[in-house]
């Protein structure tokens, strides 16, 4: 289940007026059993005191504005060592790192690369693109637009 965009809105406002970036917010399970995720981050990571000041702002203004009618339990953490990549910016901030890219659709019938993030083409024509370089030194150009699902991986 995809997060109102006025959930987002809320947010980003108070991660903004904490001084944190929000990176994701998700909003996960059925009706009977929905988790709203929000991932926040700093430079240096978050503390669990930046979790309790989003989680306790973002509580009151949800109960006050209910945009989501129906019970859920409110979630607020880091993005964790596997930081997913979720907005353009995210494919050049982590270049460099180990990563698994995972599509909606096959291209050239592969649907999960892993490799080294390269960065973010961004084409004239078209949807802005992941670069990856895998263990064979392949370079995979893979449209955000296809992209289910990406994260950094953190090697054991």
């Amino acid at each position: 289940m995809k997060a109102d965009p006025r959930i987002i809105e809320i947010a980003e406002r108070v991660a903004a007026r904490e001084g944190l970036e929000l990176v994701h917010v998700e909003l996960v399970g059925g009706r009977g059993s929905a988790i709203l995720r929000v991932y926040i981050d700093k430079p240096g990571g978050v503390t669990h005191e930046d979790c309790v000041a989003v989680s306790d702002q973002v509580s009151v203004i949800l109960d006050v504005e209910d945009p989501i009618p129906f019970p859920y339990t409110l979630e607020v953490s880091s993005p964790g060592l596997d930081r997913g990549l979720y907005k353009p910016a995210d494919y050049e901030r982590f270049a460099g790192l180990p990563a698994h890219v995972r599509l909606a659709e096959p291209i050239e019938g592969q649907r999960n690369f892993h490799g080294t993030l390269v960065g973010l083409e961004k084409a004239v024509e078209g949807p802005p693109a992941a670069l990856l370089d895998d263990e064979q030194g392949r370079r995979h150009r893979l449209p955000l637009d296809r992209i289910a699902k990406a994260n950094v991986e953190i090697e054991p």
